[in-house]
């Protein structure tokens, strides 16, 4: 199937607006229907990556109601699934900015991070307080930090001062209907397919899901090569 897939979870706070509820009930849903996603993932072996675009960077100018509900919803999340993803051998990766998230939060990614290192299932790299712009410019600063030979300096090595050190993605998929990247991943998006089906996020069921997989494997993946 595909090694490397990567969501852009959009479209919680316009489902909920739809119909006639807070915004925070849309995040409450979005959230349900990550981990459906994550365990199915998990239990039947379809890819070893997962990147979740769960909250960027510029996603702190929202408001602040909005903002702390997220975080708190984050941290209950997190301290709930630590048990589960043991138990499914799901190790867990955050990508981010983490100076710009609270003490409190940045313990409980530590911990759910430590408590999984050794697990050897899939990968689930939760992009949280992120931005693909800052995380090149911090691998840039990493490099010149360490003194690298600017002979040394290849596309290999500037993956691994990246913020996680995965492999590229293959499929990435941005529900809502929206057909941008919004500072997601740009460097390990390079060559990838990408699909934005119009459903929101909330409704984007298992059943969704295997439409995706299932429309990937018809795409024609020639990275630049004539066949």
């Amino acid at each position: 199937m595909t090694n490397h897939l990567a969501i852009i979870v959009d479209g919680n706070g316009r489902w909920a607006k739809e119909k006639g509820l807070k915004r925070s009930e849309g995040h409450k849903e979005g959230a349900k229907r990550l981990e459906e996603i994550i365990l199915y993932l998990s239990d039947n072996s379809l890819v070893k990556y997962l990147s979740l675009y769960v909250f960027s960077t510029e996603n702190f100018a929202r408001p602040k109601e909005e903002v702390d509900y997220l975080m708190k919803l984050f941290m209950v999340w997190f301290k709930k699934v630590k048990n589960v993803y043991l138990d499914k051998n799901i190790k867990v990766l955050f990508s981010g900015d983490r100076t710009l998230l609270s003490p409190k939060i940045q313990k409980s990614i530590a911990e759910l991070e430590d408590n999984t290192k050794n697990n050897t299932g899939l990968v689930v790299n939760f992009c949280l307080s992120y931005g693909s712009r800052r995380e090149i410019v911090e691998a840039s600063k990493k490099i010149i930090k360490d003194n690298i030979k600017l002979s040394d300096i290849t596309e290999d090595l500037f993956s691994h001062y990246l913020y996680q050190d995965l492999p590229d993605i293959d499929f990435l998929i941005r529900t809502s209907g929206e057909m941008r990247l919004s500072n997601f991943m740009l460097w390990q998006s390079s060559y990838a397919e990408l699909y934005f089906p119009k459903t929101y996020f909330p409704d984007f069921t298992i059943d969704e899901l295997k439409k995706a997989l299932e429309e990937y494997k018809l795409r024609d993946r020639r990275f630049g090569k004539v066949k």
